[in-house]
């Protein structure tokens, strides 16, 4: 599996480049078109590189100066029918299915902790999905409010921040993550309290024992056990870009729900349904956020290790090429 440079390169960067590109086993495809570049000026280069090794070149190229002075986009090929493909992979370490391009990850984090239009109505719409699944003991609809919940975002941004060390990332993120959470409650509790109040349920609908969603306001030790596998899950399907992962991990966590609840309860002001409720949110959030920084500092303690066996690799390499 193949990932795509194109860089825009500064006169001055662009033997330092070059040489880097070509010396590297795991690179194939370099290409150089002096002059080519219009704005900013400088010679294109674009190359081919083993997915796995794709975060070492990026982090040399940037160590150059390259992200300051030039430009650096990365792309992904549909498919690389030829030869060479294979042998640049397998001069590369680790498995192209474990690799994790570190930069792509922190660029996906900070576009997941602005908010938008979209993010809050898919929040409010999943938690309004909640409070009727509440109401009536479904856990169809409580389901269908897990999967709509677009929370996951902001809290995989905030594990990227934590363990990358980007701490404007991680508190932006945060932010982002309780200001919504405040703002879909405060519009699901009005709803709820015009709904109350002209007929459309009452408060034994949201007390009484609900065997199917009981456990939104009951939070116990195995909630915060799921919220651990699911932020781990989460964070490193993000991670290594499976997104077919990702729906169970929204599955397996009741944050949306216990909001929903939390909205219920404000509207008949049942003080043991808002404080279960919000233990159980407050339970989830903690337990993806912890299990998901550990699981990215682990992956990027072993990616350090991959790593320092690439640049070996490379230096050797190049000695090789230079004692020819």
């Amino acid at each position: 599996m193949l990932m795509h440079l194109r860089l825009t390169v500064p006169s001055a960067l662009s033997s330092q480049v070059r040489t880097r590109l070509v010396d590297d086993e795991a690179v194939t495809n370099v290409t150089v078109s002096p002059g080519a570049v219009l704005k900013p000026e400088g010679d294109l280069i674009e190359a081919d590189v083993a997915r796995e090794a794709v975060s070492f070149v990026i982090d040399d190229l940037t160590d150059m100066g390259l992200g300051d002075s030039g430009g650096i986009v990365l792309s992904e090929p549909l498919a690389t029918p030829f030869q060479r493909a294979s042998s640049v992979e397998r001069a590369a370490h680790g498995d192209p299915d474990d690799a994790v391009i570190w930069r792509l990850l922190v660029e996906r984090a900070k576009g997941a902790s602005h908010i938008t239009v979209n993010y809050l109505a898919f929040l409010v719409i999943a938690t309004a999905l909640a409070s009727i699944a509440v109401l009536t003991d479904s856990s169809v609809l409580v389901v269908g409010a897990m999967v709509v919940g677009p929370e996951f975002a902001a809290v995989a941004a905030t594990c990227v921040g934590l363990a990358m060390r980007e701490w404007h990332l991680a508190g932006r993120s945060f932010a982002l993550l309780v200001w919504t959470f405040c703002a879909a409650i405060a519009v699901i509790t009005a709803l709820a309290w015009v709904g109350l109040h002209v007929g459309l349920f009452d408060a034994d609908m949201v007390t009484r024992e609900r065997p199917q969603t009981n456990f939104i306001w009951r939070p116990d030790k195995w909630s915060f056990i799921v919220a651990l596998l699911a932020g781990a899950a989460g964070v490193l399907a993000m991670a290594i870009d499976k997104s077919s992962a990702m729906v169970g991990v929204f599955i397996s966590v009741t944050t949306v729900p216990a909001a929903g609840n939390v909205a219920l309860g404000l509207a008949i002001w049942d003080w043991q349904e808002i404080r279960g409720s919000l233990a159980q949110l407050g339970l989830n959030i903690a337990g993806m956020l912890i299990a998901g920084v550990v699981t990215l500092v682990v992956e990027r303690l072993v990616w350090r290790q991959l790593g320092e066996e690439s640049r070996f690799t490379l230096t050797q390499q190049h000695f090789n090429r230079a004692h020819r």
